[in-house]
């Protein structure tokens, strides 16, 4: 699988150069540099003997026939959208390598018991609306329709730029995935932590996903001149948003298992010589335990609430994006097991703490995930990075995978 794996390789670096962006890689949601990412990805798919189609959100499936018509079919993908200067593996290494494995059984003219359909997700990242999956919520049926009305930053509504796409907002429900006719979903995809790293191991299996929350929150103060607004007559929402930017990371490190993070902040009116008016915060809250990760969202809000009262500033908190807590098949991850066995010294099973299309899906059908070694634990960035011997252990791996699964079918 030598070869196979400097394909995957070769093809990743290809896709890094399709960007909206020409000094990064930034691929939003239905975005130009997504329409030539799925012609790209779907030019392979078809090389490996699949028939493509783009749904109604964007997302691009490549179809492999069963040995019968009325065959089951198994999912294998993961997303082809980027965080903004991204890191080229993210994502796109799940797809690429399940075309590859799509690839192996067609150069070898084989059929199985049922038919592998490989997914590109349009959204995983929820960068450009700031609410994630829209890709495999499409296909799991559990796409929120108001969803429709939100807009970007440059005020492009979400209904709009699906049609700008090629897309069909109106169709979106007709682009759900039949559960009894799913046999299961398998994403592969870099850890994005250290773990695999430190335990000196190639791949792992994954046994749950954490839950996460997303929100903004605003404090809103009062505009004044820089120069001669005394110091005690201030009502500066920046200063506010600072306090509580703190505030979310002191207590997220007393709190095992949990992780909080402000990875956005804006200040208006944005002047040097303006007392900011308005400081706009993202917050992202995750943990394994459903219940550990909403007590803390309510925790961190009324921090907020007595930072807001204490500088005598209005507070406002969104939540954008709720995701729970999701295991992953025990079953599939068994048997995935199995297979790393075969290839790897020794079985690691690890949690998730990021988030992935794999939780959306398994809503409609058993999901596992497979984690690839990533250097240094990085991600999101452009310095993430895999190696190749990792690459080639999981593509025999996920080749083994299948071959059971096809032999219990």
């Amino acid at each position: 699988m030598t070869d196979a794996a400097r394909k995957i390789m070769q093809r990743i670096d290809v896709l890094a150069h399709i960007s909206d962006d020409s000094h990064r890689l930034t691929r939003l949601f239905a975005s130009p540099s997504m329409q030539r990412a799925n012609a790209l990805v779907s030019d392979w798919m078809r090389e490996a003997g699949m028939k493509t189609r783009v749904d109604a959100v964007g997302n691009l499936l490549g179809f492999y026939p069963g040995s019968k018509p009325d065959a089951k079919v198994l999912l294998l993908g993961s997303h082809l959208d980027t965080v903004r200067n991204a890191g080229k593996f993210d994502g796109a290494l799940g797809v690429i390598l399940a075309i590859a494995c799509v690839d192996h059984l067609n150069q070898r003219q084989t059929r199985l018991p049922f038919a592998i359909e490989v997914v590109g997700f349009a959204d995983e990242e929820g960068v450009r609306y700031q609410t994630a999956y829209l890709g495999s919520r499409t296909l799991a049926g559990t796409f929120i329709g108001k969803d429709l009305k939100r807009k970007d930053a440059a005020g492009i509504s979400m209904r709009d730029a699906i049609r700008a796409f090629g897309g069909s907002p109106t169709r979106l429900r007709y682009a759900k995935l039949q559960p009894e006719q799913l046999i299961g979903y398998l994403e592969a995809h870099i850890e994005q932590g250290p773990v695999l790293e430190k335990e000196n191991l190639s791949v792992g299996v994954v046994t749950a996903i954490a839950g996460q929350t997303r929100a903004r929150v605003d404090f809103i103060g009062r505009a004044g001149h820089a120069g001669t607004t005394p110091m005690d007559l201030r009502r500066d929402a920046l200063c506010g948003a600072a306090e509580f930017v703190l505030a979310v990371e002191s207590f997220a490190r007393i709190q095992p298992g949990l992780v909080a993070t402000a990875g956005e902040i804006e200040a208006l009116p944005g002047a040097s010589n303006v007392i900011p008016a308005e400081a706009r915060v993202s917050l992202d809250v995750r943990h394994a335990e459903d219940s550990i990760r909403q007590a803390a969202f309510e925790v961190l809000k009324e921090k907020a609430a007595q930072i807001a009262q204490r500088r005598n500033l209005r507070f406002l908190v969104a939540t954008g994006h709720e995701a729970p807590a999701v295991a992953c098949s025990e079953k599939l991850a068994a048997q995935l097991g199995d297979a790393v066995k075969r290839h790897e010294k020794r079985l690691l099973f690890l949690p998730s703490g990021a988030g992935h299309d794999a939780a959306i899906m398994a809503g409609i059908t058993p999901s596992a995930m497979l984690f690839i070694r990533c250097k240094d634990g990085l991600s999101h960035d452009p310095r993430e990075s895999a190696e190749l011997r990792d690459v080639r252990v999981a593509l025999d791996v996920v080749n083994d995978f299948i071959q059971m699964m096809a032999r219990n079918a």
